[in-house]
Parts: structure tokens; C-alpha cells; sequence
């Protein structure tokens, strides 16, 4: 089931930093984001409308991760 609410965008420049996957994994409260086994990280769309808008993943990658909001405010 597509997100109703947001959608994330991940650079794909990401995934050729570990770390950075590792830590995007690790400051998501609500798992969006997961290790894919090979040192990338994964978007879990099941949690996808979970997201508090926290920014966390926004801070953890400026520029490269965007949380887009599909819904008009």
C-alpha cells in the first residue's frame, strides 16, 4: 500500500556511504528506513505514514534526504 502522507526521497549518493545508511537506520524513531544487507539502506513503505516529521533523517544527510509532504496543509 502506497503512503498517503509523505513520501522520502534518498539521494542515491547515499548508498555509496555506510555510514551514513547506517546512520539514517539508527536515528529513525519509526523505522523508515532499513539496512538492505549489502551496506545501503532501504525505505520501509509500510512506515512511511508513521513519520512524525521529526527531521532526523534531514539532519542526519542535509541535501540528501527530503521528506516530501502529500497532502496540503
Amino acid at each position: 500500500m502506497p503512503a498517503m502522507f509523505i513520501r522520502v526521497d534518498v539521494d542515491p549518493a547515499v548508498q555509496a556511504n555506510a555510514a551514513l545508511c547506517k546512520q539514517l537506520v539508527e536515528v529513525c524513531p519509526v523505522d523508515i528506513f532499513r539496512p538492505d544487507g549489502e551496506g545501503k539502506v532501504a525505505t520501509v513503505e509500510e512506515n512511511l505514514d508513521e513519520c512524525t516529521l521529526c527531521d532526523l533523517c534531514i539532519q542526519a544527510a542535509p541535501g540528501q534526504v527530503q521528506v516530501i509532504k502529500l497532502y496540503a496543509t
